[in-house]
């Protein structure tokens, strides 16, 4: 590991420089605008990861954005590391909250970045940290030290939902084939509290509609005899949850597993200063499920929140207008046992039957995802353990993600293998918010350790 950890420090520049270059194209898969610049973007992966040392590299269309797959095949007998993650990127708005441009990267130092951190849409999510692999597999194959089989898998549709990526597992299964599967898009408590993520919460995404008169009105004339539905929408979602904080949708929590007292202890240990956490959010209070802490609520507990509202005149000035429409993107966080199909026809049910008689509603699914965990007790896990502990000189402590990466769930069912999930960001990166950053500690640090993980990998393997 030595020749690989010098590589790396005689190319820190480099390594930066074109993770720049990598930020600067604007691959927001959720927009159509935008389809060039994922192409593009999908374009620079392949050749990344070919000058890096990949064997052979490919683009595969889909229906959507292209999939982006290399490998590097040492000796078959040897044991195979599957990365995967994914070059798309959320929208950047809203633009004018963004201190400087978010395709034009920019390093600046943060209270929690001294060393400073990179500004730019997707420098967290996911594209930094996709690129801590390309430059980490570069070192090893610059070195001679690749201690086993390689596969890329970097996607550009994660921000959508993967929607095209089962129907590409299942019928390229057996290059896919794998050992394990290394993900780097989830984060660390604190750059100097490392963990790694072993659990992952589902998602149901879905877009409503409440729809009223036949036509924009006006308000004096018409108020307060016509059912106004971006009002009526707030009810609905008012009701969504009770004075306690929980989801009032029936069947919603059938299948939520209940942690045992033990267990809830255990994940708690977490270090977690709730002052300081509302002092970085700028709130004065946290409002969640009762009976459940912060790590919990974001962690083991399923949620409702809306993503967004609009309706009627939201332009500059005044326009008295009573809103023929009104529209909402809401999403579920689901924990285990909780199946997102099933989640998103409860919701649908409810919302249609609350629904009063002055309006027609409109529920459309987006996309979903599965709830997953991962063990422990394996090689896979032990290795990730192992070379944290390395490169942190602390061993890093086990936590339940918040978020959704429904991938963990469908490699699991289709490849018939578990996932290593060893991010590097910080949930103070602002990943999906304006101003996202990734620290250059992070950055390094991933770059870092992930040669680490190959090593203690293969020798476990053996």
């Amino acid at each position: 590991m030595s020749a690989v950890q010098d590589y790396l420090k005689s190319n820190k520049e480099r390594q930066l420089s074109e993770l720049l270059d990598f930020l600067r194209i604007p691959s927001v898969s959720a927009d159509p605008k935008f389809a060039k610049d994922v192409r593009r973007t999908a374009e620079f992966v392949k050749k990344s990861l070919l000058d890096a040392g990949a064997g052979k590299a490919e683009i595969h269309d889909t229906p959507g954005h292209p999939i982006v797959y290399a490998e590097k095949i040492i000796d078959p007998k040897k044991p195979t590391v599957l990365v995967y993650g994914h070059y798309d990127v959320q929208p950047p708005d809203p633009l004018e909250l963004w201190d400087s441009p978010p395709f034009e990267p920019v390093v600046k130092k943060t209270p929690l970045h001294p060393a400073g951190a990179i500004f730019a849409r997707g420098s967290c999510d996911d594209k930094g940290q996709v690129y801590m692999h390309v430059k980490a597999f570069e070192a090893m194959v610059a070195t001679d030290s690749l201690p086993c089989n390689v596969k890329f898998l970097i996607e550009g549709e994660e921000e959508v939902g993967s929607k095209n990526l089962e129907n590409f597992c299942r019928a390229n299964q057996a290059k896919l084939a794998c050992d394990v599967i290394l993900i780097s898009d989830t984060s660390i408590i604190a750059n100097n509290v490392p963990s790694l993520t072993v659990g992952l919460r589902g998602l149901s995404y879905l877009e409503v509609e409440v729809i009223g008169p036949n036509r924009d009105l006006h308000s004096g004339v018409y108020g307060g005899a016509v059912g106004n539905p971006a009002s009526i929408l707030c009810e609905m979602i008012a009701s969504m949850k009770d004075k306690k904080g929980r989801i009032t949708i029936p069947g919603f929590y059938d299948d939520v597993v209940k942690l045992k007292p033990s267990e809830r202890k255990e994940l708690n240990k977490a270090p977690f200063k709730l002052n300081a956490y509302m002092k970085d959010l700028g709130i004065k209070e946290t409002k969640g499920e009762e009976g459940y802490t912060v790590i919990e609520q974001t962690s083991i507990r399923p949620t409702f929140e809306v993503n967004g509202m609009w309706g009627g005149y939201i332009g500059e000035g005044a326009k008295t207008v009573l809103p023929s429409k009104a529209y909402a993107k809401v999403s579920m966080r689901l924990v285990p046992n909780q199946k997102s199909e099933k989640i998103t026809k409860l919701f649908t049910k409810h919302f249609e039957k609350i629904a009063p008689k002055s309006v027609k509603v409109k529920v459309t699914p987006h996309h979903g995802g599965e709830a997953a965990v991962t063990p422990t007790d394996t090689a896979e896990y032990l290795a990730a353990m192992q070379a944290m502990k390395t490169t942190f000189k602390k061993n890093p402590i086990p936590v339940r993600g918040g978020g959704s990466i429904p991938i963990v769930a469908l490699f699991e069912k289709v490849l018939k293998v578990k996932t290593v999930m060893m991010g590097f960001g910080l949930d103070s990166d602002n990943i999906h918010s304006p101003n996202e950053h990734y620290g250059l500690f992070n950055y390094y640090k991933g770059i870092e350790t992930i040669p680490y993980f190959f090593e203690y990998y293969s020798a476990m393997k053996k």
